[in-house]
């Protein structure tokens, strides 16, 4: 099977979606290929930051204005996308003047809007920060759903012609006389809507341009071509508090180092995080030590972290690069701007562009300069209209307002909808069928659940990402099987596709607890092993490899998970539903226990 079209992107992250959309947009035959759901990658293991430039401010001012730039874009065209919490950078008494006043400056050097708050001031505005704090400098961080953004700007690249295929990994690149000129990828569950148990064939994609936005993976991209492509994947740890211990972005502000944020995003906490380098960027060490740093040197700026529940832990790969012969050592020193590669002039190659480094905040500043690139070699005269057009979702708040009273939804529920479905909530909220909540934790309608499976088809891992369903307290102990009824009763598929589904969602749920089992979050683990595995016999068919699981051990990607969550992606996998808990270790944190609970 083959196809012809004028670009392929590969990447299925912010950049790929942005590239996709910003092309389509401008009239260019475009078909992306993920290898995974939308935000498989670096895009789903972020901590949930729309960056207001201050944390580059004194170390590197260039991504510190493309940073406050492009936050005042994404307010504007993904306002469904984006809570304005705003962001205080604390000082305590051990962390020096100077850099405090290193950082101010940074600040309005960049032209980063920065307002010093003395303690009490700043306690005002958070009253749980820790008591001897010395002041704050407060900017405009936020928090940005990075799966809302990328389905939106999928979404709108299929309204303009693109074609977008997930689960579809690149098995090779297509090189013809020195050129090349398309890929091949093989469809894991068939082209179109994920189908369980139904595998797929093997197509190849010709293209006029290829574009390698795959982030971290970007040297397998280049090695399958046969270029050099120097990424340097940076790993970074991020753990998920049950509730939202503060309401605005926390930083520790002192020079680089670990553990130093607390991200308030939807009805979570997420604190970050790491920097350390790794070789590859499915297969790296995941360790209990760095969930404990987050917990003990966070509880600093904010004590009751310390006593909180931790939901679940997970792991992302930073895409970092720097030009060949810099000679970094440390990758909390390589610069966070983006670079294009151009392989016809780096490496005689024509057909393919790779793009990498930068940040999930520049996506669309990254997307526009690729794509006027593949625009004028292929002759395409259109401007980029991605920072004046609003994403599908964005364009008409009033339906916040007017369709409270439509729909009946006075409550929290009702504005959790609006929230996640911005201006399409009257198309999606409009039935006369009942709407009960599906998903109490993140107060998730069953008409939105079934507009996701619509979208999704029998991918209940990518309805979880559009709608948050079973990514709350609970972890889907109390909906999952709620979903997978809908799947069967609204989606019309037979009871081997429905559990197979099943199974897949509740894997993913699973491998994010495995380091965060202690105290109440191992009580919440049982008591979902009892309600499933036993009550609802989901353990029936424990998988071959169950020891290995276990011990949370796999010959695949170790587990790395929610950024919200905030994402998820390939990992160990679980029994069929099951919860193995006999040889978790139970042991409290405090007392030293083992937090992975591995």
């Amino acid at each position: 099977m083959s196809e012809r079209t004028e670009v392929v992107v590969i990447g299925g992250g912010s950049t790929g979606c942005g590239v996709a959309r910003d092309l389509a947009m401008r009239g260019v035959d475009v078909t992306l290929v993920e290898q995974g759901n939308l935000t498989h990658g670096t895009t789903g293991r972020m901590h949930g930051l729309l960056h207001s430039g201050g944390r580059y401010a004194v170390s590197d001012q260039a991504s510190a204005r493309e940073c406050i730039e492009e936050n005042r874009v994404l307010r504007d065209i993904a306002s469904h996308c984006v809570e304005m919490t705003g962001g205080l950078f604390v000082k305590r008494p051990e962390d020096t003047e100077e850099y405090f006043r290193q950082k101010l400056e940074g600040c309005r050097e960049c032209d980063i809007p920065a307002e010093v708050l003395t303690a009490e001031e700043a306690r005002e505005v958070e009253p749980f920060l820790a008591g001897d704090i010395d002041k704050a400098i407060r900017v405009p961080d936020g928090a940005i759903d990075p799966f809302r953004l990328c389905v939106a700007n999928a979404a709108d690249a299929e309204e303009h012609g693109a074609r977008v295929e997930t689960h579809s990994p690149v098995t090779d690149v297509l090189v013809e006389d020195g050129e090349i000129v398309g890929v091949e990828v093989t469809h894991e569950s068939g082209a179109g809507k994920r189908v369980h148990g139904t595998e797929g064939g093997t197509e190849a994609i010709y293209a006029d341009h290829v574009v390698n936005a795959t982030g971290a993976w970007a040297g397998r991209i280049g090695d399958m071509a046969g270029v050099n492509v120097e990424v340097r994947p940076s790993k970074g740890v991020m753990t998920v508090m049950n509730v939202r211990e503060v309401d605005t972005v926390i930083n520790r502000c002192k020079p680089k180092g670990d553990a130093d944020i607390v991200v308030p995003h939807e009805t979570t906490c997420i604190l970050g995080t790491t920097d350390e380098e790794v070789d590859d960027p499915e297969d790296y060490p995941e360790e209990a030590w760095e969930v404990d740093l987050m917990i003990e040197e966070l509880s600093k700026l904010v004590p009751m972290l310390e006593d909180a529940r931790t939901i679940r832990s997970y792991w992302g790969v930073r895409p970092l690069y720097e030009p060949p012969g810099t000679g970094t050592t440390d990758p909390t020193d390589i610069t966070r701007d983006f670079f294009l590669l151009d392989h016809a002039d780096r490496d005689d190659l024509p057909g393919m562009t790779s793009i990498v480094g930068g940040k999930f905040t520049t996506y669309r500043l990254m997307a526009e300069k690729i794509s006027d690139h593949v625009c004028d070699l292929l002759g395409v005269d259109a401007d980029c209209e991605t920072a004046d057009v609003p994403l599908p979702g964005s364009e008409d708040f009033t339906v916040l307002r007017d369709y409270m009273d439509d729909f009946g939804l006075r409550s929290p529920i009702g504005r959790r909808s609006m929230q996640r479905l911005g201006s399409r909530a009257d198309e999606v909220l409009e039935t006369d069928e009942p709407n009960p909540v599906v998903c109490q934790c993140e107060a998730v309608t069953r008409a939105e659940l079934r507009d996701a499976i619509g979208e999704a088809g029998t991918d209940l891992n990518d309805v979880r990402l559009r709608t948050r369903a079973s990514m709350g307290n609970c972890q889907g102990g109390f909906c999952v099987h709620r979903m997978a009824n809908d799947l069967r009763d609204f989606g019309g598929y037979d009871r081997a596709t429905v559990d197979a589904a099943l199974d897949e969602l509740w894997q993913e749920r699973w491998k994010g607890q495995r380091h965060a089992l202690w105290d109440q979050q191992l009580s919440q683990a049982m008591l979902n092993h009892l309600l499933h595995a036993t009550t609802m016999n989901r353990d029936g068919a424990a998988p071959e490899d169950f020891s290995a699981f276990d011990a949370g051990e796999s010959d695949e990607s170790p587990g790395v998970d929610d950024a919200g969550e905030a994402g998820d992606a390939p990992g160990a996998t679980a029994p069929d539903g099951g919860v193995p808990l006999a040889d978790a270790d139970a042991t409290d944190r405090h007392d030293g226990g083992d937090a992975g609970g591995d």
